[in-house]
Order: C-alpha cells, then sequence, then structure tokens
C-alpha cells in the first residue's frame, strides 16, 4: 500500500466516525390559537353598469330648437333639458280648439231641434221619420263634438311634449342630436339623450359554473377597476341569474353586484375584477388546519421535546369535534376541540380552546453543527488564498 493510499483511508475513517458521533436534533413546530378572520372567496369578472339608464326622446316630430344641457351634465327629476320647436304645434292647438268650438255649436243647434220636434212628435205633429231625422243629426253631431275635444286634448299633450324634461336624477352620458337637427317620431321614441344614475351603481359578473353554487343574495364583495388600481369598492350580491353563458366550451353565469358610488368615480363600461365573499366571519378563533393531522411520538432521546401523555385514546369525540394536541410545559396533552367552518387553511374553533393556547403542529429534524477543532480531510477544497498544508 502507498502512502497516498494509507493517507487517504486514514482521513476516510476519520470523517465516517466524526458524522457517526453526530446526532440529528429534533424539535417541535407549534401553532397558537389566534383571533382573526375567516374567509373564503370566488373570483370573477365583469363590467360596471348604472341600476337605472333612461333613453329620453320625444313623441313628436319636430326641429330641435334647444338644448339645455350636455355631456356629463347633473341634471334633476323634472328639469327642462330641451325644447322642440313650437310653431305647428301651437298652429294645430289652436286648429283643435276652433274645431271644438265648431262641434259644440252644432251639436247645441241639433240639440235645440231634438227637443222641439220631440215635441212636436209627441203631440203627433210631425212624423215619425222627420223625428227620428232629428234624433240621428244630434247624435252625430254629439260624436263630432267628442271627437274634438279628444282632438284638442291629443293637440295640447303634443304641444307639452315639445318641452323635454329629465325623468330621473342623474348624469348626461350621451347626447344624440344637435339643434336644428329635425326628429321624427315613427314607431320609435326619437332619442335625443341619456341619463344615468351614478349614485347607484351595478357589475354584472360571470361567475365559473364550478363556483356558481356558493355563490347566495346577500354576500360582500369587492372588486377594483383599472381606473383606479389602488382602490377596492365595496358591493353586495343582489341577483344570481340562472341563464348560462356558453363561450368556448366554458359555462358561466351573471351574478349582479350593487354597489354605492358617491364619489362617482365608477362610470358604466369599466371592466370590474371581483371577489365574492361566500364565507366571511371576523374576530373568531381560528387553529390551523395541519394541527388535526399531528401525531405525536413518544420518545425518551429526544431531549427538550414535550412528551405526549398517553396516544389520545381516551378523548371521546363528539360531532364537530377533533383531536388536537396542546403543548403544556414539557406535555402534550390530547384535547378535544369543537370546530365549525374552514377555508382549507385555517378552522374555526368554537370550544376547547382558549386564544394563545400552544398547539403542536409538526416534528421538524435538523443535523448537528460539526465541531471546530473536528479533522479535516487533506483532500477537502480549501478557502480561497490558503494553500494546502497550512
Amino acid at each position: 500500500m502507498t502512502n497516498y493510499s494509507r493517507i487517504f483511508l486514514s482521513a476516510g475513517m476519520a470523517l465516517l466516525l466524526a458524522s457517526c458521533g453526530d446526532k440529528a436534533k429534533t424539535s417541535l413546530q407549534t401553532t397558537n390559537v389566534e383571533r382573526g378572520e375567516l374567509t373564503e372567496t370566488v373570483t370573477a369578472t365583469g363590467t360596471v353598469e348604472s341600476v337605472t339608464q333612461v333613453d329620453v326622446g320625444t313623441q313628436v316630430t319636430g326641429i330641435i330648437d334647444k338644448l339645455l344641457v350636455d355631456y356629463n351634465s347633473i341634471v334633476e327629476k323634472g328639469q327642462l333639458i330641451a325644447e322642440i320647436e313650437k310653431t305647428m304645434l301651437e298652429s294645430d292647438l289652436r286648429s283643435a280648439e276652433a274645431n271644438v268650438e265648431s262641434a259644440r255649436v252644432t251639436y247645441e243647434y241639433n240639440l235645440t231641434n231634438y227637443n222641439r220636434d220631440k215635441a212636436l212628435h209627441d203631440k203627433q205633429l210631425i212624423s215619425d221619420y222627420e223625428f227620428q231625422t232629428s234624433a240621428k243629426d244630434l247624435e252625430v253631431s254629439k260624436t263630432a263634438y267628442d271627437k274634438a275635444k279628444a282632438d284638442r286634448v291629443r293637440a295640447a299633450k303634443n304641444l307639452n311634449y315639445a318641452e323635454i324634461y329629465s325623468p330621473i336624477d342623474g348624469i348626461v352620458i350621451s347626447r344624440d342630436v344637435e339643434v336644428g337637427q329635425t326628429v321624427v317620431s315613427n314607431m320609435s321614441v326619437a332619442n335625443l339623450y341619456t341619463i344615468a344614475d351614478l349614485d347607484h351603481m351595478q357589475v354584472i359578473g360571470d361567475v365559473d359554473e364550478a363556483d356558481i353554487g356558493q355563490v347566495k343574495v346577500g354576500q360582500p364583495v369587492t372588486f377594483s377597476v383599472d381606473a383606479y388600481p389602488e382602490q377596492l369598492f365595496d358591493g353586495t350580491v343582489t341577483q344570481v341569474r340562472l341563464n348560462p353563458t356558453t363561450t368556448n366550451n366554458v359555462v358561466t353565469y351573471e351574478v349582479v353586484v350593487s354597489a354605492e358610488n358617491p364619489e362617482h368615480k365608477l362610470i358604466p363600461g369599466l371592466t370590474a375584477n371581483l371577489t365574492i365573499y361566500v364565507m366571511r366571519q371576523q374576530n373568531i378563533l381560528l387553529l390551523s388546519n395541519k394541527a388535526f393531522t399531528f401525531k405525536p411520538q413518544a420518545d425518551s432521546e429526544k431531549k427538550g421535546v414535550p412528551q405526549p401523555e398517553g396516544d389520545g385514546s381516551n378523548v371521546k369525540l363528539g360531532e364537530n369535534q377533533k383531536l388536537v394536541w396542546v403543548v403544556k410545559g414539557d406535555k402534550l396533552v390530547p384535547t378535544a376541540v369543537t370546530v365549525g367552518q374552514t377555508n382549507g387553511i385555517n378552522t374555526e374553533v368554537i370550544a376547547g380552546l382558549n386564544e394563545g393556547d400552544v398547539v403542536a403542529e409538526d416534528y421538524s429534524t435538523m443535523a448537528a453543527a460539526p465541531k471546530q477543532n473536528e479533522s479535516k480531510s487533506p483532500f477537502a477544497p480549501q478557502p480561497p488564498g490558503k494553500k494546502k498544508g497550512k
């Protein structure tokens, strides 16, 4: 055997003996019972809309004479916002009033004739034919009089329609006409403005079919929009629509989320990123779920590690109860805990533990650090700047 072989063998045996002499250090990982918020959420994307949005139009044909509001104008219910040129409408009303007066005179004349002919007919001084003719003329004139009055009401109403008022409190988000433009009212109402109530907004979110079963009316929601990425807005689920939408084989359902908007930061059309809290409990006792899977190990060699009191078989578990191991000094005490809801990470503690209790979670093992005076192999890499044998 060469000298180099003897040196290598001696160094290897020294390292082996040193490694055998090291002992791994075992410690206990624990978690504390703390108060906090337990949440479980569903995410979705949606579009911001106004709850109330009205297209304001005209029911009469005419030329736009005045536009009293414009884009972004704040309007109140009943406020005059536009006028249509009234010359033709006023002429129609005067004509209708003249027809009413003419029909009234004719009706009253025929009524006088009827009353006279009736008295004569009762005395058999005129024939039945003459009396029937008088009655017919009275009936026709009465019908014409009623029609003339109805036409006058229509003409007056059309004149009133020339003044267009805001039907709601809100903000003008669209204007579709200009002054001097002719609007024609046929089968549909000619649209002038779109007014939206921006104080009360809603988000129409698309929720995946896998999550829709957890979403209920009344659940709290937070959402953000790209226009204000640092701000979260609050809302509430007000409706879960049952009509599905299928896009690229992905089925989603619409969920309506209402939100107050006093600062008018939310505007129609914004894209919202929704977080729906399908479960949200605040200020409750929480325990990590890992504590419920802990299995204690009795080992006298584990110095400094709390030892279990028994195997936990003496603890009887009732409904909604689980077994945990509470650290009390150098002991692990098996304890039955009544639990509530969970989000897969933490679980609500209803009874059995108090805030601040320390509960075992797992064991961890760490190899002991080598001693400073242990011999090192002469073949091991040397620190930079240090020569071998130095």
